[in-house]
């Protein structure tokens, strides 16, 4: 099964601010919720793991993140994702594009397009509720990233005082459980009778 995903995301910092945290592939890694850089090999490589909670199940997935592309110029990267559940009952590849683009307001947008396929058992939840997965979890990143970012700011800005990274927020299972159910339920309603 294979979904793809393309957002916009509001940042509260100029272009220039927002382009450098999205180069740090760690610190960007750790505002996913459930996900972490478990060893990095170089420049371009990584290992890593994404854990994702739903009530009494759970998904946990390990592999490697390669940085294919990353152009100043266009303020753009390119990251491929390749992993298994620790199981081996499924797998997972994402190809993932992201730049950052100037606001009218002098703020910036995160721009990003990924393309998952999922295998095995992971794929058996089909489109429709991995789509709704997705959405939550990217509603969290977004704003764990916009917090990293205006912490840069913050510490960049002219008053030279650092300042300490916000919180990383976990996945809200509740949030995550509700949109999951209210996506049901809107589509049993929303059904045309044969």
């Amino acid at each position: 099964m294979k979904i793809v995903i393309e957002k916009t995301f509001p940042l509260p910092a100029s272009a220039d601010v927002s382009w450098e945290f999205l180069q740090n592939i760690q610190g960007v890694a750790e505002c996913m919720p459930g996900a972490r850089i478990t060893e990095r090999i170089d420049n371009a490589n990584y290992k890593g793991a994404v854990t994702v909670r739903f009530g009494p199940a759970t998904m946990s997935f390990k592999g490697n993140i390669a940085v294919k592309d990353i152009d100043s110029a266009k303020r753009s990267l390119c990251l491929i994702g390749k992993g298994s559940d620790t199981s081996g009952t499924s797998g997972a590849t994402m190809h993932l594009t992201a730049y950052i683009e100037t606001a009218a307001d002098g703020t910036s947008n995160l721009v990003g397009k990924s393309e998952v396929a999922m295998t095995g058992k992971a794929a058996a939840f089909g489109g429709r509720m991995m789509n709704t997965v997705a959405d939550q979890i990217l509603k969290q990143f977004a704003a764990n990233f916009a917090n990293q970012v205006q912490a840069l700011r913050e510490a960049a800005g002219p008053a030279g005082a650092a300042t300490t990274p916000a919180p990383i927020s976990e996945l809200n299972a509740f949030a995550f459980l509700w949109a999951i159910v209210r996506d049901w339920f809107h589509g049993l309603f929303s059904r045309k009778p044969t």
